[in-house]
């Protein structure tokens, strides 16, 4: 972001669950298999810091979208339920941020 902030249009927020991450053979696992052992999860549910990146993003001046997306199993992770621990977690994030959300 710092590099590169002035060229976002659109942010595309997921998270990465490092506990599952650790087991991933990256010579022999593809993004399909990280996908179904369930690696990628909402902002919020993972190890990246989304207050230190809606900060970076706020210091860039970015006032685009911002969308909450995980590749998950909904069998697994409820849409909804996880949908809305993504959409919290990003907003308090961006309020952090002295964002204002608009609805």
């Amino acid at each position: 972001i710092e590099r590169y902030g002035h060229r976002v249009n659109h942010v595309h927020a997921k998270d990465v669950r490092a506990e599952v991450l650790a087991t991933i053979d990256r010579e022999k696992e593809s993004f399909l298999d990280c996908v179904l052992k369930g690696v990628f999860t909402v902002p919020g549910d993972g190890m990246i810091d989304y207050h230190a990146v809606m900060q970076a993003l706020a210091d860039k001046k970015y006032e685009g979208w911002v969308i909450v997306e995980a590749e998950q199993d909904p069998a697994l992770a409820d849409p909804y339920e996880y949908a809305c621990i993504g959409y919290e977690a990003l907003k308090q994030a961006a309020l952090a941020a002295n964002y204002r959300i608009v609805p």
